[in-house]
């Protein structure tokens, strides 16, 4: 039978350049002393050189671009062999039983892990632009490639079926990630937000941890989906077909893992547990006693094969493919970001994109599954000394040579113990403390990541990528329909900021001017609520005189809100408010001269600053800020002869400040 997975996956999350302060969020400083508008920065000179945080790496020729290690090859020193042949050894201590037992994770014969590592680590050699990542069979995508290929596998489980099936969805995750890094089209790893793939994460670490149980315990099951299978799980233990020597082998593997992980963190904790168990299994004739083991593996390796299966089947293999290739293509990011600030090495996306790519395509034809980066892996190798992809070249020959010379010598390993070290990947792949973060600070986004947990739990491992990716994309639109809102006031004293009144007690607002601050483009979406909430403030007690929009965060507005404007100017005029707007920028104020509103806003509606619009307001209504003292009497000079004689002039009116626009 083959055995069903599950999952985990660790996206990468963009930063976003907010214009000015945010609001406080629960657990994090007070932001009651920080001004939400302040004088803006300005923005780096056109004639600056660019640095290498915002130049664009050179590409060289084309074979280089393409052929990365066209570039680094000639340039490799010497002295790096050492290194580079140390960490690889290391480095295929884990590559083994991690290989085999996430394919085991993903409804494969073991051995195909194996073939998968060799292939991917010589393409992702040739094609990939970083010198320490390290690609290979990954946790994550175990469960994934389990639930799109157990289902079109006759009951009964065939293997073969199996693999060619992986084999044909590897190949289509190549070609979607060298299509998508060829049409840079990287940016759609964004579509998985940060919470959300925090919980799609937990919601696959569940599923691993549940679909490992049998293997603990010794026992086969029959279930779809994550609750009939704890369903099916709990009965067999409560019907007494758990095997007390699996379970004994599988936890011992577990436990001493995790304990030469905290006590000895350079000792390769898994090898020691592999070894352990050949031993155990070995002295105490485990498979007499009922245990499962890996068996006998074929020698050397597979040919060269085109895997072919019907239309209709690549058809159903297609979405999960699609969905490997979002979750690998975030990881890859994720993980390439993290060890470029390490290596001082650029980040190429696209490049990355089109290197993973290979090394699918590549393992497809060998049969393999699809891979992914491997932070655990490239942490090992990164720690061991690795200075190029010479790295992984020396794991790739290593268990070649293992499975020419020798390939017997994993054949009494314990399939438990591949089940403890999937066990582990499921812990590390869990985001508890991230979770709590966000219940500590954004309590929408706690509930957006929870949602993604159970997607995941009810629905299954692929349908709930994509609800993932649903609930992030109506995040953003939740967030643009809802956007922070406030009303703004001064301090009182000599602090020239603007804060949320709401905020900051100390704050106080002029007689008769609302500042109202809409933190989002307005757009067809929130057109509606940006108006409602002005209406709102200017049927207030004591109604405004004006209403000043502080525009600065307003980086758009649509037709809609065009019209919306229109009409909500005229609700505004028969109540006797005034509408304005500071820190507009300009193309949005072209935009609104280009929608043809001048009969609406004229020019003396808008202001370049917060400031010259409060010094307009004070000038109309000889208001003052709270605390703001008066000017005092100024001297009149005396009057020369010619002054004298001149006729008097006429005296300046309330509104002069109005009559010269403001751009």
């Amino acid at each position: 039978m083959l055995d069903q997975p599950s999952p985990a996956v660790r996206l990468p999350v963009t930063p976003r350049v907010a214009a000015v302060p945010a609001r406080r969020l629960p657990g994090e400083g007070s932001t009651r002393r920080r001004p939400l508008v302040t004088t803006p920065t300005p923005l780096p000179s056109a004639n600056q050189p660019l640095t290498p945080a915002n130049a664009e790496p050179s590409r060289g020729s084309a074979l280089a671009r393409w052929l990365p290690i066209v570039s680094w090859l000639p340039a490799y020193e010497r002295g790096w062999l050492k290194d580079d042949v140390v960490a690889g050894l290391g480095l295929t201590a884990l590559l083994v039983p991690q290989g085999m037992a996430y394919a085991q994770l993903a409804g494969l014969p073991p051995i195909t892990g194996l073939y998968t590592s060799i292939m991917c680590l010589v393409a992702y050699a040739v094609f990939g632009p970083s010198r320490v990542l390290v690609l290979g069979p990954d946790s994550s995508l175990g469960p994934m490639i389990a639930a799109s290929i157990l289902p079109l596998v006759a009951s009964g489980g065939d293997p073969g079926k199996a693999v060619l099936l992986a084999s044909v969805q590897s190949v289509l995750v190549g070609v979607f990630m060298v299509g998508a890094g060829v049409a840079k089209l990287g940016f759609v790893a964004d579509l998985l937000s940060k919470p959300t793939m925090v919980g799609y994460m937990n919601g696959l670490a569940l599923t691993i941890l549940v679909g490992q149980v049998r293997k603990l315990a010794g026992f086969s099951i029959e279930a779809d989906g994550l609750l009939a299978e704890i369903a099916a799980t709990w009965d067999k233990i409560v019907a007494g077909k758990t095997n007390l020597w699996a379970l004994g082998i599988g936890l011992g593997a577990l436990v001493l893992i995790k304990v030469l992980q905290k006590v000895l963190p350079k000792l390769p904790a898994v090898l020691v547990a592999v070894i352990a168990g050949i031993l155990a299994s070995t002295w105490l004739d485990l498979p007499a006693k009922g245990v499962k083991v890996v068996g006998e593996l074929p020698q050397g390796f597979p040919p060269l094969t085109l895997p072919i299966v019907s239309v209709g089947e690549i058809g159903l293999l297609v979405a999960g493919a699609l969905g490997i290739t979002l979750v690998a293509l975030a990881d890859t990011i994720s993980t390439a970001t993290a060890y470029a600030r390490r290596t001082g090495q650029p980040v190429d996306g696209n490049q990355e994109m089109v290197g993973i790519g290979a090394a699918n395509v590549l393992a497809g034809f060998f049969q393999g599954f699809a891979v992914s980066t491997s932070g655990s892996r490239t942490a090992v190798a990164f720690k061991a000394g690795a200075r190029s992809q010479i790295t992984g070249l020396v794991g790739a020959v290593a268990i070649l040579v293992l499975l020419v010379v020798a390939p017997n010598l994993l054949a009494a390993l314990p399939i438990p113990v591949l089940g403890a070290i999937v066990v582990v990947a499921a812990f590390s792949l869990a985001e508890i403390p991230a979770t709590r973060r966000l219940w500590s600070q954004r309590r929408m986004e706690f509930w957006l990541s929870i949602a993604a947990t159970l997607a995941v739990a009810v629905l299954g491992v692929l349908p709930g990528i994509g609800v993932a990716v649903a609930l992030s994309i109506l995040n953003v639109f939740r967030r643009s329909w809802w956007p922070y809102q406030a009303v703004l006031g001064r301090e009182k004293g000599t602090n020239p900021g603007y804060f949320d009144l709401a905020e900051n007690p100390r704050a106080g607002s002029m007689p008769g001017l609302t500042i109202f601050r809409f933190d989002a483009p307005i757009f067809f979406a929130n057109a509606r609520t940006f108006a409602d909430q002005v209406l709102r403030l200017a049927d207030a007690d004591p109604r405004p005189n004006w209403i000043l929009v502080a525009a600065e965060p307003i980086s758009d507005i649509d037709t809609t809100a065009a019209d919306m404007l229109e009409e909500l100017a005229g609700d505004l005029q028969t109540r006797g408010v005034q509408l304005a707007f500071a820190e507009l920028k300009e193309p949005v104020r072209a935009k609104i001269d280009g929608y043809g509103m001048h009969h609406v806003l004229e020019q003396f509606h808008y202001f370049t600053t917060l400031n010259k619009a409060g010094k307009a307001y004070q000038e109309q209504y000889g208001t003052l800020w709270p605390g703001e003292e008066p000017p005092g009497p100024a001297a009149a000079p005396a009057p020369t002869p010619a002054a004298a004689s001149a006729p008097t002039p006429a005296p300046a009116s309330a509104s002069a400040a109005n009559d010269k626009p403001e751009r």
